[in-house]
């Protein structure tokens, strides 16, 4: 069985964070997503979501391509969780190109495309914007 592995915040769940999962499945037969608590992404990234962890979590599991859901705590537990889960593939999106290229003495890594023409930090953009015009 070949096992896929991909991190990420995954608030305001949208069609290029489908986008992403259906492809990272498609490297293998298990996808497991490791996603961010809550915690992590206030002390490290200085990000609020709009949806808590367990609700992004929900989300998560009701997505046919997503086997398994653990947290992401830190950025070290990466390695950890490649030994742990006996991981063959490490899938991030390509705005994350060459940062991860360190994991490869562990698995393979591979960088996805994103959906160029959607995220999240456009929607709260768009809904700001909505929010303030006339």
């Amino acid at each position: 069985m070949k096992r896929v592995i991909t991190y990420g915040t995954f608030d305001l769940l949208h069609y290029g964070h489908i986008n992403l999962l259906r492809r990272a499945k498609s490297l293998g037969d298990y996808l497991i997503v490791a996603l961010s608590t809550d915690e992590f992404n206030w002390r490290e990234k200085q990000k609020k979501c709009y949806f808590n962890y367990e609700k992004r979590k929900q989300l998560l599991e009701a997505i046919r391509y997503v086997d398994f859901v653990i947290p992401e705590e830190n950025w070290e537990q990466k390695k950890t969780d490649i030994q742990e889960y006996h991981i063959d593939t490490f899938v991030m999106g390509d705005d994350w190109k060459g940062k991860f290229d360190f994991l490869k003495e562990q698995c393979e890594v591979v960088y996805l495309e994103r959906t160029p023409e959607i995220s999240t930090t456009r929607i709260k953009q768009d809904l700001t914007k909505a929010q303030v015009a006339p």
